[in-house]
């Protein structure tokens, strides 16, 4: 018994005759010859191994056990037969969202999610800060100097920008416009938190040049870190264009000299689903809408 294996046609056929209790209707309203209909009936009752119907006269009736069976299956049958419509309304909620990794240039790609929000209605985002995860539709991340490498299904957008020195625009820095870190021993720091990316390229820069920063002060947004810099508490790494405007009149960015201080922002697209298009869609928007608005401040 437990080694059978019902075909989906026939629990139909029974649903239908168990409906009707009649073989000749049933076998009309299914399209099937009276034969072929009552040899499935039988075929199941010979799987279940017990007796569905019972004959009546000229008709039929449900067994007690035919009537267990039917009230079982036929809400199960339904839930089969509206996986396919279920199924759809997924890819189709899928289709419809963005799963969107930022951990790089957040300020900026929020902005980004917002105007394109605004332009299409109907495209959901799923927004994730997440270094191990490899489920994204669009990733946004940083690196000192990136290699591509090659993936099938997948797109890289790279922009590179300077990483400058972010001062008080004090009468000590008022008429520099590049300094080398080895001028500035005595400077306190405002950084990001160590577990952020630019933190660690900018450590990396660091190590690399043989200087040791001194850490007054940090924070996990760059807003807090430009604000304590206006306020004369330290100075910090800013990259040239993604963390936005600064207030001329408070802060001043300076060249650093001792090396070429610099980082690659990557945005990468991947196609994970079966309509990749709203994503497309957004990646390209992204690529330009960051472009442009960084180009800007050049």
């Amino acid at each position: 018994m437990y080694g059978f294996i019902m075909e989906l046609s026939h629990l139909r056929y029974f649903l239908e005759v168990a409906k009707n209790e009649h073989i000749t209707k049933s076998a009309k309203n299914l399209c099937i010859a009276q034969p072929a209909l009552t040899h499935a009936i039988h075929k199941l009752e010979s799987e279940l191994e017990v007796p569905l119907f019972e004959n009546k006269g000229r008709n039929i009736k449900l067994t007690e056990y035919g009537k267990f069976f039917y009230q079982q299956l036929e809400p199960l049958y339904l839930d089969i037969m509206n996986l396919p419509k279920q199924l759809k309304a997924m890819a189709s909620k899928d289709n419809s969202t963005v799963f969107l990794n930022i951990l790089a240039a957040s300020s900026s790609v929020a902005k980004a999610v917002i105007v394109y929000k605004q332009m299409d209605p109907s495209l959901n985002f799923n927004l994730i800060q997440n270094e191990e995860s490899k489920l994204f539709d669009v990733c946004i991340r940083t690196y000192a100097d990136y290699k591509e490498t090659p993936e099938e299904g997948v797109q890289h957008f790279i922009f590179s920008e300077k990483i400058l020195l972010a001062v008080p625009n004090t009468s000590k820095y008022k008429q520099r416009t590049e300094i080398s870190l080895k001028e500035i021993e005595d400077e306190k720091f405002i950084e990001l938190y160590g577990s952020k990316q630019f933190r660690a390229i900018c450590n990396d820069f660091c190590k690399k040049i043989g200087y040791t920063t001194s850490i007054a002060f940090e924070s996990d947004s760059a807003d807090v870190v430009k604000e304590a810099i206006a306020a004369g508490i330290g100075v910090g790494f800013w990259p040239e264009y993604s963390w936005g405007k600064i207030d001329k009149r408070r802060i001043r960015l300076l060249k650093i000299t001792d090396d070429d201080f610099k980082r690659d922002i990557i945005i990468t697209y991947k196609k994970n689903k079966q309509n990749n298009s709203k994503a497309e869609n957004f990646y390209n928007f992204l690529t330009n809408y960051l472009t442009s608005s960084w180009k800007k401040r050049r």
